[in-house]
């Protein structure tokens, strides 16, 4: 059973709050706009206040926003995407357990494609090898969009490329900082980790019916807790101030549009030379490969056609490597 999205009247709570930001508007007025009574109003308006969203209120009169708010609302996000088919439609979650669980489900009962799945918190957000996601309340963006590519799933790889390459030109170019592309689904900031994508598909031997392309960007984390400190971190501890979420998440959907047409018009190759063009792991790297059997140091040679990262072992051979997880090996300085 899917849990309820946020309703179409807290969305239309939002935009009323925004448009009208610079005065207060009346409990009356906000709930004969939305269709509900005033006790429903104050409810909702507590709820988004737990989110972050600064609502003064005013006895008497009515609210007013404090400042713009930085909550994913559909109508908030779909403002800045045209009539691009990428979000096209929002299904957004104040909480969830995870946005890529959710797009599978809502996939499998028929989502059309281009739908995106969005949560400002994840009890169970999860990466690549069903690790935890750390996932702050209304403070990254935990998107999940579903793809219906008319692709063998041969191509699953390029799709994973395709979502690291856009998270990569998205923040580049809403924040001004450059994060590094690892293989095959990682972005960092100061050798730690910002951001990651995470892949999955329905599908047969010879065609895919859906593929989920998640994205968890870790954007206005003031702090990262216990022991993932020494291994992530967020775009406000690198840049140094707080970024729109929703601009960030505008771009992103813009970029991964943008990729897809690519994809689909130049083929998977267009894709790789893309993210080799940005990324500095594809070669040179010197990289731990961890196999169920243990483990082999190798050095990145670049990536097939397919995605792959290729690797040369100590011993000379050289090797495309799929799903394997692959380390760095710090030098010493």
């Amino acid at each position: 059973m899917l849990p309820n999205p946020t309703s179409r009247q807290i969305d239309r709570l939002i935009r009323l709050l925004a448009e009208n930001a610079t005065v207060v508007v009346p409990g009356p007025k906000i709930a004969a706009e939305i269709g509900v009574n005033r006790e429903t109003v104050w409810m909702w308006v507590d709820q988004l206040r737990s989110h972050g969203v600064e609502i003064q209120g005013h006895v008497g009169k009515g609210y007013q926003l404090r400042r713009l708010p930085d909550v994913l609302a559909p109508s908030l996000v779909a403002a800045g995407l045209g009539d691009q088919t990428i979000g096209k439609k929002i299904v957004h979650y104040f909480t969830l357990d995870s946005t890529n669980t959710t797009a599978m489900k809502l996939a499998n009962e028929g989502a059309p494609h281009g739908t995106v799945v969005v949560a400002e918190e994840q009890r169970k957000g999860r990466g690549r090898f069903g690790r935890e996601w750390y996932s702050e309340r209304s403070s990254g963006i935990y998107a999940s969009i579903i793809l219906r590519p008319q692709v063998p799933p041969s191509v699953a790889p390029i799709l994973t490329l395709m979502g690291g390459l856009a998270a990569h030109q998205a923040v580049a170019a809403t924040t001004g900082l450059m994060p590094e592309i690892r293989w095959p689904n990682d972005l960092l900031l100061g050798g730690k980790k910002v951001g990651g994508i995470l892949t999955e598909m329905n599908a047969e031997t010879d065609r895919v019916h859906a593929v989920v392309l998640g994205v968890g960007l870790n954007v206005n984390h003031s702090r990262i807790p216990g022991q993932l400190s020494a291994v992530a971190t967020s775009l406000r501890i690198e840049g140094g101030r707080v970024y729109s979420r929703a601009r960030l998440l505008v771009a992103l959907l813009k970029q991964v549009q943008s990729s897809y047409e690519i994809l689909l018009s130049k083929g998977g190759q267009a894709i790789v030379r893309s993210w080799m063009a940005v990324s500095s792991f594809a070669s040179g790297r010197r990289v731990r490969v961890n196999w169920r059997e243990g483990e082999q140091r190798a050095t990145t040679v670049g990536l097939d056609a397919n995605g792959a990262l290729r690797v040369r072992f100590e011993d000379g051979r050289e090797e495309s490597l799929l799903s394997a997880e692959v380390v760095e090996i710090k030098q010493a300085r």
